[in-house]
Order: structure tokens, then sequence, then C-alpha cells
């Protein structure tokens, strides 16, 4: 462990801190921290930024809830910048989204992998930054009920291909739901976390009513 009191913090008093979710490994917000604000996010265990906009201490959380819970703060070679691990109690994006970053500037065609993760920060990219002619753009333009309008209608053909046993066009139907689901979920401010975080809840209570079975 070194000492604070070794890290180099600039002109300002200001160190640079990438926030990242200790579980799925997402830079969610990048922020600065000064000595202060520093000792009390150590204390605290609990993301505690300096806001240049305000000029004044901000603990994460204490207006929305969304408390960033620490796991560690880990210092670069140079003792310049940080990055602090933290389990999220909701989005750490001030307009609701899981993370800041959900603007794509360039993507490369070859080496991108698609992911659940990525589809959502291009989901939410369309909504903070409006594309002309997409028609993410359009269905948050239009607002929930156009959207909630269409997870219906994707639902119906869901169970449409599927009552027809038609396995190709069930999977195409399945991946229109997900979609129009996760567009839902932007606009709501849920993110896949809060899902994935609902399932686990939801396998344990299965796991125990298995058990529960089995011991009758």
């Amino acid at each position: 462990m070194i000492n604070i009191n070794e890290l180099k913090f600039d002109e300002k008093g200001l160190i640079p801190a990438i926030v990242v979710d200790a579980k799925t490994k997402k830079v969610l917000t990048l922020a600065y921290m000064n000595r202060e604000s520093l000792e009390i996010s150590m204390e605290k265990e609990l993301t505690c930024f300096w806001s240049r906009s305000r000029q004044e201490l901000w603990l994460k959380g204490e207006t929305s809830k969304n408390y960033q819970h620490i796991v560690s703060i880990t210092a670069d070679c140079d003792k310049d910048a940080l990055v602090v691990m933290v389990e999220p109690d909701g989005p750490a994006c001030h307009t609701g989204t899981y993370s800041c970053f959900t603007a794509p500037v360039f993507e490369s065609e070859e080496r991108c992998e698609f992911s659940y993760d990525g589809l959502m920060s291009l989901i939410a990219g369309r909504k903070t930054d409006k594309k002309e002619g997409s028609y993410t753009t359009y269905l948050f333009e239009k607002g929930i009920d156009k959207i909630l309008k269409k997870v219906g209608e994707e639902c119906t053909e869901v169970i449409i291909a599927g009552k027809a046993d038609d396995k190709k066009e069930t999977i195409y139907e399945i991946a229109d739901l997900a979609y129009h689901v996760m567009v839902l979920m932007t606009e709501m401010g849920i993110s896949l976390e809060d899902i994935r975080s609902e399932l686990a809840s939801r396998h344990v209570i299965d796991h125990k009513v298995k058990q529960e079975k089995m011991t009758k």
C-alpha cells in the first residue's frame, strides 16, 4: 500500500479518478478528487469527488441515492491518476444511464465483438446524442407510449412465430423484442446490471425452493 502523500495532485490539487464497476469491469465515469475528497472516500468507503463546476465536495449518491461502494483504489505507475473499483447502487450518470460513456466515437467493424453492454451503450448514445435517420433516436423522440407499443407488437410476433414452431423466425423476433426492451430500459433508466441482479436473486430463491421440495 502506498501512502496518500506519495500521490501527485496537479497544480489545482486534483487527481483524476477513473471509476470502474468491480463486477462488470465497465468504466462508469471519470471524476476528480482532491486530498480531502480522497480521504473521505477512504473513510466512508463511498466515492467522494471534487466538483470542478461547483467548486465543492460531492459525495456521489447523496442526492440520487446511487452510491458507489468502494472495493479498491489503485494508483498508476506515475501516481498521478487513480482507478476506483466500486459496487454501484444505481446509474453512474446524471442522465440516468449505467455509465457516463455512452456516445460511440469510433468502432472497428473487424475487431469489435457484439455484447449486450455494447448495444446498451449504443442505444443510450442515440438518446443523448440524437442522430438523424436513426430508428432508435426516432423511438426516443416519440416517447414511452411508442416504445411500449413496439414492445407489445414484438411480443405478439414472438408468440406467432413460436406457435408456428418456426425456429428461425422465432430467433429473429426474439432479437427484435430484446432490442425494443433495451430501448425501454434506457428510457426508464434501467441498466443491464439491474436485470442481472434481479435474475441472480431469483436464482437464489429458485435454488432454495428446490431444496425445500427435496427435503419434503
